[in-house]
């Protein structure tokens, strides 16, 4: 009986059993700070589903319908060339070549890819991704963001980002979602800032892309966040802020301090 009374009191560390008392790191009590509890994050699973605004529709990536219209909204254009500069992949020159790289990115569980689709249009022209999907901590990234040069400075580009956001927020459950760019993406970083994200600093030499040094910008916003920029996004949505060119009359940024 004494033999077995040692076992059972033996220390995690011993490699035995776990000790008397409640289990798990968490319940111990310490003199030192510590975060408060959170309960377990919901953090489900992108799922496939189509995310429908009301100028644009985020739609799971599909090589043989997107291919084609993704490849012609950059072919052969100066500006469309400069998308790629911060990127860990492109430019293409061919069709074959992308279309290998779309299948590739449709059989990805991580990053999840989905193709940006204006309804004035009707045809895929930019994409952007879900990644470093991580459930059990609530936490997950929009990246991969390009827009073709036509879907540039839109209102359906930044819808598009904005039911991503919301997604992830209000239907999948995450208490964190981050945006990460080359730190001299100037593009990316006030994009990252004008949709609310805060900067939280510089990642240095944290990656090699086509053989140069990046040093990685992080961004987040937090779900505590969310409320405020939501009523933002919903203001600066709104049909009444657009003229019948779709021209803002006022910016997100203006809306946000309202």
């Amino acid at each position: 009986m004494k033999a077995q009374k040692s076992a059972r009191t033996k220390t995690a560390a011993s490699g035995a059993v776990r000790p008397k008392g409640k289990a798990g790191a968490g319940a111990q009590k310490t003199a030192r700070p510590v975060g408060p509890p959170v309960p377990p994050p919901a953090g489900h699973r992108p799922d496939g589903r189509l995310l429908f605004g009301r100028s644009v529709t985020v739609e799971p990536i599909a090589p043989d319908r997107h291919g084609p219209e993704l490849y012609e909204s950059f072919r052969g254009s100066a500006q469309a060339a400069d998308l790629w500069t911060y990127m860990a992949y492109g430019p293409w020159t061919d069709y074959p070549p992308f279309l290998a790289w779309l299948n590739d990115c449709a059989a990805s569980s991580d990053p999840v890819y989905y193709a940006i689709v204006p309804r004035e249009t009707g045809r895929a022209s930019g994409m952007a991704a879900y990644s470093a999907i991580r459930p059990a901590h609530g936490v997950i990234e929009i990246g991969h963001i390009w827009f073709a040069p036509s879907l540039q400075r839109t209102r359906a580009a930044t819808e598009a980002l904005f039911v991503m956001m919301r997604h992830a927020f209000d239907e999948m459950g995450y208490r964190r979602v981050e945006w990460k760019c080359d730190a001299l993406n100037a593009a990316s970083r006030g994009a990252a800032e004008r949709l609310g994200f805060t900067f939280e600093g510089i990642f240095r030499q944290h990656m090699v892309i086509k053989g140069r040094n990046r040093d990685t910008a992080w961004f987040a916003m937090l779900d505590s966040d969310w409320p405020e920029i939501r009523k933002a996004f919903a203001a600066w949505l709104d049909d009444a802020n657009f003229d019948g060119e779709g021209r803002q009359r006022q910016s997100l940024r203006a809306a946000s301090r309202q």
